[in-house]
């Protein structure tokens, strides 16, 4: 298959590009990248006025598959993340089995094989169950495929337990991923502690639930040498303690998601809409501020969705007994554009680092970049897109956005995936 993406706007800070060029795709690799380039047969796709980047992946999806496919699949999820602009997908490993041994990475990779619409990564439980207290089959996990490993969902309570976790792990070269949260402080909270939880008289969850166990993992990965990458970081003093880490040059790396950035505890109202209802919960606006600003300094490394979805009768019970979650692998891109790009808050250099280059780099995913002889994974984006984020917009299985109603502004219109078409004129062909 020979294609001709003409006349986009080629940005990729890796291969040193932010130039009006034409990219010449052919047999799933980037053969030329130039200006008034021709091919003798094939396929031309006009990208005047579209940004071209190398393909954006998620190191915090959630597939629910195996064990709740009526929420979501590789099927639907994989097509969601095509819809969303991504290329590529890290698995999170609490489906129903847990995904802690060699068997159910090794299903992942082959369902993914079969149904996915985009490149699917699998991440391996750290502890058996996720239940925080033996090992899991890191080894059996990585010599199926996984990339990484976390309790995603669960704190791992026992600090002696991460340490062997972070000592093992290390010795085959892929990191940690802290999912940080101090059971024996959060309780029973379902929102942040302070002034709307009380206004609202729902149990809070405090700012010192994440951050006693961002500091102590931080400490582990001093201690131990082990890569650690903190998941779904909320709080300013969070930001504050990664910062300090890196300025001692030690081996971490985070995540932040776009309900973090660009919302606070006070969209939760009387209301008490259980879509805004999320683990870690939604912060104060001082807190968003401040992941903004270590997004755009650096010291937040990348954008993540933990796309969480859940089916309709769940979200529909009381708040304090839903559960917790939002989808997000449509609306990520375009919430970017929106309250970043459109508003000369960042580049689209800076995109790329977010959410292609540094979520690689972070999890040692294979690279991808827009350069001849590289494989062709490319995301096409629309700048002036508009999207009204309704229910019948989405392409995943479920619909629990904490956007809906949002008028947001760029999306992806083309998404290739080995130099194939997984999204077309922003319809999933895949």
């Amino acid at each position: 298959m020979a294609l001709l993406l003409k006349g986009g706007r080629v940005v990729d800070p890796v291969a040193g590009l932010d130039l009006v060029a034409d990219v010449v795709i052919r047999d799933g690799l980037i053969v030329e990248i130039g200006t008034d380039l021709k091919i003798a047969k094939g396929e031309t796709v006009e990208c005047s006025e579209k940004v071209i980047l190398p393909g954006l992946v998620d190191v915090h999806t959630h597939l629910r598959e195996p064990g709740r496919e009526d929420e979501e699949s590789v099927w639907s999820g994989t097509r969601a993340a095509a819809h969303g602009g991504f290329t590529a997908v890290c698995a999170m490993p609490n489906t129903e089995p847990v995904a802690d041994e060699g068997s159910a990475v090794r299903f992942l990779v082959e369902r993914a094989g079969r149904d996915g619409a985009v490149r699917v990564h699998p991440i391996g439980a750290i502890t058996v169950r996720q239940e925080g207290r033996a090992l899991a089959e890191i080894g059996d996990m990585v010599a199926e495929g996984a990339v990484a490993f976390s309790d995603d969902g669960r704190g791992v309570a026992d600090a002696g337990m991460m340490r062997l976790a972070m000592d093992y792990t290390k010795r085959f070269g892929v990191p940690v991923i802290s999912h940080c949260e101090d059971a024996a402080l959060v309780g029973k909270g379902v929102v942040n502690e302070g002034v709307v939880s009380t206004r609202l008289g729902m149990a809070g969850w405090p700012a010192a639930g994440e951050e006693v166990q961002v500091a102590r993992d931080i400490r582990l990965a001093e201690l131990t040498g082990c890569r650690l990458h903190l998941a779904h970081l909320s709080t300013a003093g969070s930001v504050e303690l990664v910062r300090a880490a890196k300025a001692k040059g030690l081996p971490v790396t985070c995540e932040v998601t776009p309900h973090h950035l660009f919302l606070t505890e006070d969209a939760i109202t009387l209301d008490y809409e259980t879509n805004l209802k999320m683990n870690p919960p939604l912060r104060t606006a001082e807190d968003a501020a401040a992941l903004v600003a270590g997004l755009l300094d650096g010291t937040i490394d990348c954008v993540a969705t933990d796309h969480a979805p859940h089916a309709p009768h769940e979200k529909s019970l009381e708040f304090e007994l839903s559960p917790f979650g939002t989808t997000g692998l449509e609306t990520a891109l375009p919430l970017v554009i929106t309250n970043l790009v459109s508003k000369n808050r960042a580049t689209w250099d800076q995109v790329a680092e977010w959410m292609s280059i540094a979520p690689r780099r972070a999890l040692g995913l294979p690279a991808v970049t827009l350069a001849a002889g590289e494989v062709a994974d490319i995301t096409i984006v629309d700048p002036e897109a508009r999207v009204e984020v309704t229910p019948e917009w989405f392409v995943s299985r479920s619909r629990n956005s904490a956007f809906l109603g949002a008028k947001l502004l760029g999306r992806a219109s083309e998404v290739l995936v080995g130099g194939y078409f997984a999204l077309r004129n922003g319809k999933v062909v895949a």
